[in-house]
């Protein structure tokens, strides 16, 4: 399952789904929407969101879990340092690995104080780094404390992701060639809105995936699309989400288009996203779609 998805990464089209488990003790109704849209058919796999801004969900590895048993695809597991030590991290990939839910997106996480639990605390170890250095360890038969397993872990996969915008962009190279060499296999960048941004971060990774003796490592980078179809989505993200930038051009299109009407607004959004895929899909045919569980949303985009 996995041996595939990472073909298909390197060699041809690839495109995921994000899925963020909900504040029930269930995956039902998620499973139910993608179903409804066949969804399962139309992507190479789905990725499980970790208590997203530090809101309360569904547990990210039992998720992927649910969503590979049920669809017999593979399905990409966040796990963030925010709320887990090194033993915990540790911990919870033996577990993951004997159901083989072992392609995991490392990630940072984002503050506790975002949390809706009250007082919650970061434990933040260390970065996502770390995380991707256990898992090296581990794809090695040791753990991060170099004391080798009786039984070595199956393979594990991992994943990290970038800001898709700097102002210097030297500044996501570094940050890419980090993960890279300490084995990401694939790196998903934050939502990109238009092609240049898109060409520009992809010359980057390219400088950024050579090792110390001038090869290319393998690893791939994969845009993340966020379609918009709301004035407001745009003008939050402009404003509020570092590493995002949305053009002037989208913005004034979707202004001029909620004047006219609600309806107006989502197709003029959706017009923009979905050409920006196709665009996207000519040059470098890897995507993580990001719908925040709007799956029509997601049918529409890429059917």
């Amino acid at each position: 399952m996995f041996e595939t998805l990472l073909q298909k990464l390197q060699e041809d089209y690839f495109l995921t789904l994000e899925t963020t488990p909900q504040h029930e003790p269930t995956m039902h109704n998620i499973i139910e929407r993608i179903k409804k849209f066949k969804l399962q058919d139309k992507v190479d796999g789905f990725s499980c969101t970790d208590n997203p801004l530090a809101k309360l969900k569904y547990n990210a590895l039992f998720a992927s879990l649910k969503l590979q048993n049920e669809f017999a695809k593979p399905v990409i597991a966040t796990m963030t340092m925010r709320d887990r030590n090194k033993i915990a991290l540790q911990a919870d990939l033996l577990g993951a690995n004997e159901f083989d839910v072992r392609a995991i997106l490392a990630l940072t996480g984002d503050p506790a104080k975002m949390s809706d639990q009250p007082h919650s605390k970061g434990v933040f170890e260390a970065n996502s780094l770390m995380l991707l250095k256990i898992i090296k360890s581990f794809n090695y038969g040791m753990d991060f404390a170099g004391r080798p397993f009786k039984i070595e872990p199956k393979q594990i996969y991992p994943f990290s992701v970038v800001n898709s915008y700097a102002k210097n962009f030297s500044s996501l190279e570094r940050k890419m060639h980090q993960k890279v060499q300490n084995g990401s296999l694939g790196i998903i960048s934050q939502p990109v809105f238009d092609i240049e941004n898109a060409k520009k971060l992809l010359d980057t990774f390219d400088k950024a995936k050579v090792d110390v003796s001038g090869d290319k490592k393998k690893a791939q980078l994969i845009f993340g699309l966020f379609p918009i179809t709301k004035l407001r989505t745009a003008l939050f993200l402009s404003a509020q989400v570092p590493g995002i930038h949305v053009p002037q051009l989208w913005i004034d299109k979707l202004e001029a288009a909620h004047k006219i009407s609600e309806e107006e607004e989502y197709k003029v959004g959706m017009q923009l996203s979905t050409d920006l895929y196709k665009e996207i899909r000519k040059f470098h045919p890897k995507v993580h779609l990001m719908t925040a569980n709007r799956f029509d949303v997601a049918n529409e985009v890429i059917s």
